[in-house]
């Protein structure tokens, strides 16, 4: 005799939220304020947003947004294409720990590997490509400008070349310049969004960036 399929326990979003952010308060050290538990706190207040206007799955979007920066390696590391893919097998490992439903790990694997800008791998879900918005939406803005400027300072490197702080007759170097990251990497974003809702937010922070480059260059 046959047995009865067992009806799936209903998702306690409460439970593993608070479960989580618990877990991620003391996962994160303050010493890099790029990469701290604040960081996290805002990518997944950011991802949740996106999830209900794009209608993603919070489930996989949840624990995705919360550890995908459970191992940090430093940018100028030369594994740091590896460090999305090191997270992602150890956020796995943490929820089989936790019982956390299995059938979203494969997932929830993909979207931390996918979210990296470093390790280039396209996101081909919907909550994958949320995941990955919403970690880029916090490189811009006025939170965006903060965590340039405290990864400048991690790396040891001014926040403007002496000589030609725009960049008119020498190459841009963000290994070297913290202002150069903008126009290397960070207004790149915007065209790099998946998600509508993330592209327009990415359009105004952008906006409110160059507003405050034009500032400095009155300062400076």
């Amino acid at each position: 005799m046959g047995t009865m399929n067992q009806p799936h326990p209903e998702f306690d979003e409460k439970k593993w939220f608070h479960l989580f952010k618990n877990k991620a308060r003391v996962l994160y050290p303050n010493s890099d304020p790029a990469h701290d538990f604040l960081h996290i706190q805002r990518v997944v207040n950011t991802a949740k947003n996106l999830c209900d206007s794009e209608k993603g799955r919070w489930q996989v979007v949840m624990p995705a947004a919360f550890f995908h920066d459970y191992i940090n390696v430093p940018k100028h590391d030369p594994r740091r294409s590896y460090a999305s893919a090191l997270s992602a097998e150890a956020t796995i490992e943490y929820l089989k720990s936790v019982n956390y439903p299995e059938e979203y790990f494969d997932e929830i694997r993909h979207a931390i590997e996918a979210h990296s800008y470093s390790a280039n791998i396209k996101p081909t879900t919907l909550e994958a490509q949320i995941v990955q918005d919403a970690d880029r939406l916090d490189s811009l803005g006025a939170i965006g400008i903060a965590r340039c400027f405290a990864t400048s300072t991690l790396m040891s490197r001014p926040f403007y070349a002496e000589e030609d702080p725009w960049a008119e007759q020498r190459n841009l170097d963000d290994k070297s310049f913290g202002i150069d990251h903008f126009y290397i990497k960070l207004f790149k974003l915007v065209d790099l969004m998946n998600t509508q809702t993330a592209k327009k937010e990415a359009e105004h922070r952008v906006t409110f960036i160059k507003e405050y480059l034009a500032q400095i260059k009155r300062e400076i």
